[in-house]
């Protein structure tokens, strides 16, 4: 009997998830029982990102040697970072102003949903500068940012603890070897876990479709399909020419990552395919010392697809209070979402979070986002995506641009 594959799987869960959730719609018990399997499965994949990002950073900077050649490579990812996350806001705003999804909605036939949770994070937010935001990359206590999974101040001290273990030599062998070894065991736990993915998928949208139902959609059935279409055509065609340059198929690349992406999107967490996008990454040809550092720091810096949907957000709300933003007034706004969707990374709902911390200081009513929260799940599986796709494009144009070669993507299919 041939083995169903694990992205038919995951995608026969989504299915069964979907019907549930419609047939049990509004019902609490669908909560009550099928949440704790999504939560399970949720925490066993962050149980194991810690120690595979931990591990393999460290591996992979010590493999690399020198500070100066790690300088240059946090550099290029950084600028990378920068520029393709300004195209991401800039698409957005275009979007927004093209179609115009916020004009004509009647709210008081939308929905307002609590989000009062988000507000306290806000202001938590709010309270913490930019130069805060540096400074506690920095870490005082390992241990504790471990246990918080707060993932910069890991990345920092994983790299400065690589580059001690080049620096002193043979001494530093066996402790290499000691983390060598964790990564390729937290590897295969990774594989382990990602065979009750489906049950994973089915509990965590059997609930979400049966709390908000097909129906929630339909009044803000337009700003979906505009969110939904910029994120498509920022992943075709600005991704896909990026893809282009360095000598890559982006559809290609969709093709690779097919069972992490449909996990991503039903989960809507990028976290949940960490693990295995580094593998998948350095099995594309990638090198340790580029795919350690690259995709856990784009987690932070280079989340396309979220800065994408807050321009597109921004713009809605203004739209539906009848406000009209000046050339001058969106400027501000790709300028101050370039700083606070860096600024906040790891922050959990980090889209409304960033949006609350945003729109007050351009003059849009931050009321307006309790319209669409119920619908903000829907929108962060989209989202979700695209930083998938975005974060392993930038793995592949730092190999290149570091003048390594990929090994041919049909062979690594067929793997």
């Amino acid at each position: 009997m041939k083995k169903i594959s694990l992205a038919w799987q995951i995608f026969i869960g989504l299915a069964l998830g979907i019907i549930v959730g419609a047939v049990f719609y509004g019902n609490p018990h669908v909560a009550t029982y099928l949440q704790p399997i999504g939560d399970i499965f949720i925490r066993l994949i962050k149980m194991i990102v810690v120690p595979i990002v931990i591990s393999s950073l460290i591996v992979g900077v010590a493999g690399a040697g020198d500070m100066k050649s790690l300088g240059k490579l946090g550099g290029k990812t950084l600028l990378y970072f920068e520029i393709i996350t300004t195209i991401a806001i800039v698409v957005g705003l275009l979007a927004a102003n093209v179609f115009q999804p916020g004009d004509g909605v009647d709210k008081s036939k939308l929905t307002k949903t609590d989000i009062n949770s988000y507000v306290e994070t806000a202001q938590h937010t709010e309270s913490h500068s930019m130069i805060d935001t540096v400074v506690n990359i920095v870490p005082t206590n390992i241990i504790q940012s471990m246990a918080n999974g707060e993932m910069l101040p890991i990345i920092f001290f994983s790299v400065m603890f690589g580059l001690g273990l080049a620096a002193i030599g043979e001494k530093g062998i066996p402790i290499i070897n000691f983390f060598r070894g964790t990564a390729d065991a937290m590897f295969y736990v990774t594989n382990q876990i990602m065979k009750v993915a489906p049950f994973g998928v089915f509990a965590l949208i059997g609930v979400t479709v049966s709390k908000f139902g097909i129906t929630s959609l339909i009044p803000l059935g337009k700003l979906v399909l505009v969110v939904y279409g910029s994120m498509f055509f920022f992943i075709l065609v600005v991704l896909g020419l990026v893809a282009k340059i360095v000598g890559f198929n982006i559809i290609n690349l969709i093709k690779y990552l097919k069972d992490e992406l449909i996990l991503g999107y039903t989960t809507a967490s990028s976290e949940t395919v960490l693990p295995k996008l580094m593998e998948k990454m350095e099995k594309l040809g990638c090198p340790k010392s580029i795919t350690s550092f690259v995709i856990p720091t784009g987690y932070s810096f280079n989340l396309d697809g979220s800065t994408l949907y807050q321009a597109i957000a921004a713009l809605f709300i203004a739209q539906m209070y009848g406000i009209h933003m000046s050339i001058g007034h969106q400027i501000t706004l790709v300028l101050v979402l370039m700083l606070t969707s860096k600024g906040i990374a790891g922050v959990p709902g980090v889209s409304f979070v960033v949006l609350l911390a945003t729109l007050g200081s351009v003059g849009i009513p931050v009321e307006g986002l309790a319209f669409i929260a119920g619908i903000d799940r829907i929108l962060d599986m989209a989202r979700t995506c695209v930083n998938i796709v975005g974060n392993s494009l930038a793995a592949i144009v730092i190999t290149k641009w570091e003048g390594h070669e990929l090994k041919d993507y049909q062979e690594q299919k067929a793997a």
